[in-house]
């Protein structure tokens, strides 16, 4: 089946937070207030079936010159297991990859899925010099204190699995 990426729109936060809903009471997603998707829609890329159903979105949140973060990465439970996604992963690397990125992590449960697209555990914050992880730590994005793995956060909001991926070995380019 074909699926068309595109920027997400003010007009999908609507549905966007109506797949997240269930994900986040079964504790898969964080829930966010409406406020958040709005001020971050510009980081959101939509797929849509055909009819133009939105059928899976995600996000990537660029944390510093050279990391990101895939974030909200959801595919609506009829199509499960059809390639959403995966379209939709490879087109937010892609994204980070045209900003500069070099490090794109994430904290998931579906670390099979992550593997496949060539992510691993991470286990530290080695990738960052140590100049960049000082500023790091004055953010107040929740993720960036995940990432750092601050005491603040232990054990992380999910109980999920850190896992980066290095963009320049990354397989299955976009």
């Amino acid at each position: 089946m074909e699926f068309a990426v595109r920027p997400a729109r003010t007009q999908d936060v609507a549905v966007i937070r109506s797949l997240v809903q269930p994900l986040a009471t079964d504790r898969v997603l964080l829930d966010k207030d409406k406020v958040a998707y709005f001020e971050a829609i510009q980081e959101f890329l939509i797929a849509e079936n055909p009819d133009g159903e939105i059928v899976g979105f995600g996000a990537v949140h660029v944390m510093w010159e050279d990391l990101a973060e895939v974030r909200t990465l959801a595919t609506a439970d009829s199509y499960q297991g059809q390639g959403v996604g995966g379209v939709v992963l490879n087109a937010l690397l892609d994204r980070a990859e045209d900003l500069g990125v070099q490090h794109v992590f994430c904290l998931t449960f579906e670390t099979s899925f992550f593997q496949r697209h060539g992510f691993e555990v991470m286990d530290d914050q080695s990738v960052l010099d140590p100049d960049v992880f000082a500023q790091l730590l004055r953010s107040t994005d929740e993720g960036v204190a995940e990432f750092l793995d601050l005491a603040r956060v232990k054990p992380n909001t999910l109980g999920n699995t850190r896992m980066i991926i290095d963009l320049a070995s990354r397989p299955n380019r976009g």
